[in-house]
């Protein structure tokens, strides 16, 4: 057996169209186009491009992009200034703080600043805890686009076992909150999880988010099982010199075992920007008070 592959970035292509014409409707009931405010403090490499590629995404759904670049040294009261003034500005209707933020910043506080209801991430303490409640707010981007890869694979997932491994604020939780509100029966395994592999094993759905180069092989999962693989593992290449990219599972061990799985790249990672233009267009919907029709996005 061979697992059905996972196609991600098929998906997110389709996910963006939909956004691009909801987006537009938008624009033309409300006036002005939804805006997504993307705040870069410092000169991270990786950042920067993380920024650069939102900011194109954001033009190229139609929506408004506004980039707040700030120096390194920038202080934590300059910076709480610009996040209260984009707060208060009508035409933003996501902020977006790219982390990580230098170390003199605290990401809490930062994060803390932001207007839950603009808060596009799903970082904000408020939101994390509608998400556990089951009230309506807005979810980390990346759960939520594991979310909508399994529900397209899958269809309904009650009454499945899923197995999350990692634990973070920014996907393993929130993953787990999302698979418990499907009527599935979630475990969340971690390093100090004992026996993992037997844990793993079990699943119907495994969710690896533990940021470890294919640390799960394919021994440990259940055969006929659905693998979403959120890691992103940059590694030796054969060539000398080169680097390569592997997710948390052991790839092709795995494939030879489940009934589908995500690749890395092409997988998780397309989906990411996606729902960030996804959740952005919900606030604006909603900040404008404009309905938008359920599972229209």
């Amino acid at each position: 057996m061979t697992a059905d592959v996972i196609d991600g970035k098929a998906f997110a292509a389709g996910l963006r169209a939909r956004i691009a014409t909801l987006a537009a409707a938008f624009e033309a009931q409300a006036g002005r186009r939804a805006g997504l405010a993307v705040v870069l403090v410092g000169e991270d490499p990786a950042s920067q491009v993380y920024v650069r590629s939102k900011g194109k995404s954001t033009v190229e759904a139609g929506m408004a992009s506004f980039e707040h670049k700030l120096p390194a040294d920038t202080d934590e009261a300059t910076l709480l200034a610009l996040v209260e003034q984009l707060n208060a500005d009508p035409a933003v209707d996501g902020i977006l703080v790219q982390l990580p933020l230098p170390r003199h910043l605290d990401e809490q506080t930062v994060i803390a600043t932001i207007n839950p209801d603009k808060d596009v991430d799903g970082f904000h303490v408020t939101n994390a805890g509608r998400l556990a409640v089951g009230q309506a707010g807005f979810v980390p981007c990346t759960p939520l686009g594991c979310l909508m890869l399994l529900q397209d694979k899958l269809g309904d997932l009650a009454g499945l076992d899923a197995v999350v491994v990692g634990r973070s604020n920014i996907v393993g939780k929130p993953m787990a909150a999302l698979l418990l509100a499907q009527s599935c029966t979630v475990t969340i395994a971690h390093s100090k999880t004992k026996d993992l592999p037997d844990v793993v094993r079990r699943a119907d759905i495994v969710v690896a988010a533990v940021g470890r180069p294919e640390m799960i092989k394919g021994d440990w999962i259940k055969p006929g099982a659905t693998v979403i693989d959120v890691g992103i593992n940059r590694v030796p290449a054969a060539q000398e010199g080169k680097t390569r990219l592997v997710g948390d599972v052991a790839y092709e061990e795995a494939k030879a075992v489940a009934g589908a799985i995500t690749p890395v790249p092409g997988g998780v990672g397309p989906m990411t920007i996606a729902v960030l233009l996804r959740n952005t267009l919900v606030a604006a919907y909603r900040n404008a008070g404009i309905d938008l029709a359920a599972g229209a996005i």
